[in-house]
């Protein structure tokens, strides 16, 4: 039974992943050999041409991807606990929730990629600017959810515990916080990818070291480094898939309970 699960799981991403290899190479072909593009190899190479070269280019990708990542987990990090800390506040309060909710919505109407030179151009430190730009993205998700999930809880499990004369914070910690878990995983699912993704995008304003960096510089310099620059963008595309699942995995870890992993242990 084990078995058929982790191939009803696998199947799904292997079939999603070679349909994107095969449709990269359908689009490279047709470029290249139909409608003979002038430089097509260079707007869209085979992806086995760039499997070849990435050997070549692996150490700097690992180096650079590193800042990336570190950058954009600081932020992710600092954005989830500001946006964990205003749901429970929008929780608790009302009046907070009327105070602050509409502005953290304003907030995201603001287009990142103009916040993003506004933000590197106050701080004048590409570090700090790929940290708050990715707190900034992470902070909104991770709020409404948690938000959302801190009022799933049931009122009569709620009522249950007031009846035994349970405290508020007793009523949280027991109750209200278990329940907005599986919430709270979602906003940060969305969020890690965008955490890199904001990160990333600082890194094209002028920043020393990082992903974008590379990316930005290999643009520039045209098709004699259209192979290395495929590969950053494949590269920030990957860290951004691993956050992912690196939130999937922590979520397994933190919230057995949930419907879904329950099935898969029973199965197992």
């Amino acid at each position: 039974m084990k078995n058929i699960v982790v191939n009803h799981r696998v199947t799904p991403l292997l079939f999603w992943f070679l349909g994107v290899i095969l449709l990269w190479q359908l689009l490279s072909w047709l470029l290249l050999e139909v409608l003979e593009v002038p430089l097509a190899q260079s707007k869209l190479p085979y992806l086995h041409e760039l499997a070849a070269t990435f050997p070549g280019y692996a150490n700097i990708l690992l180096v650079e991807g590193w800042v990336t990542f570190a950058n954009a987990t600081l932020g992710f990090v600092f954005g989830a606990l500001a946006g964990v800390l205003l749901a429970v506040l929008m929780s608790v309060s009302k009046w907070v929730e009327q105070l602050t909710f509409p502005y953290a919505v304003a907030s995201q109407m603001i287009p990142i990629l103009g916040l993003a030179p506004i933000v590197y151009g106050i701080v004048h430190d590409d570090q700090l600017a790929r940290i708050l730009i990715a707190g900034y993205i992470t902070f909104f998700p991770v709020a409404l959810n948690m938000l959302r999930g801190l009022r799933s809880a049931e009122p009569t499990a709620a009522e249950l515990m007031q009846s035994y004369a349970a405290k508020p914070w007793t009523i949280y910690w027991k109750l209200r916080l278990p329940s907005s878990l599986p919430s709270l995983f979602s906003g940060l699912k969305i969020a890690a990818p965008l955490a890199v993704t904001g990160a990333i995008l600082v890194e094209l304003m002028g920043a020393t070291k990082g992903i974008g960096v590379i990316m930005l510089r290999n643009l520039y310099y045209g098709p004699s480094h259209n192979y290395m620059f495929w590969l950053t963008v494949l590269a920030g595309a990957f860290l951004g898939i691993i956050s992912y699942f690196i939130i999937s995995l922590i979520e397994r870890l933190v919230t057995p309970w949930q419907p879904e992993f329950r099935k898969i242990r029973s199965d197992e």
